[in-house]
């Protein structure tokens, strides 16, 4: 797993791999692929919130683009809720882990091809040793796999 800022000091246990797809509305002309690369959706609108770690907001809008421009710039989000919103009116697409689509009949996902998935881990303080942590580590990796549907 490639370091990240935000996972800095923490002790962190890599579970799984999840794909990453697009999400958009379900009449874009989009849609119907069976899958994209970021090619497909250079000058889609992306989304942004205001204040996150630059880190994570560079890997989920895949910037700047293997071609080194920057992703296109979308409507700034001021809840994580509205995104969903706004990908359903058409005003903007995003990367996301694949399955969320699925919360709503108005939206679907594509898979997207040519980005490093996202991991899903659990992260921990290297302080905390105790048996409950090691136990929960270990039922974690046990139990927390992708789901046969993603």
């Amino acid at each position: 797993m490639r370091s990240n800022p935000a996972t800095d000091g923490l002790s962190v246990t890599a579970l799984y791999d999840e794909p990453r797809v697009v999400v958009l509305p379900s009449a874009h002309r989009l849609a119907g692929k069976d899958s994209l690369t970021l090619d497909d959706i250079a000058d889609e609108p992306m989304p942004r919130l205001p204040g996150v770690d630059p880190a994570w907001a560079s890997f989920w809008l895949a910037d700047p683009r293997p071609d080194g421009r920057p992703a296109p710039d979308g409507p700034l989000l001021t809840s994580v809720e509205d995104k969903f919103e706004l990908i359903a009116s058409g005003e903007a697409v995003v990367i996301m882990p694949a399955g969320f689509a699925a919360l709503r009949p108005d939206l679907t996902e594509v898979p997207l091809h040519g980005v490093a998935p996202c991991t899903v881990a659990l992260a921990t303080r290297p302080a905390e040793t105790g048996r409950l942590v090691s136990d929960f580590r270990a039922i974690a990796r046990r139990y927390l796999v992708p789901t046969p549907s993603r």
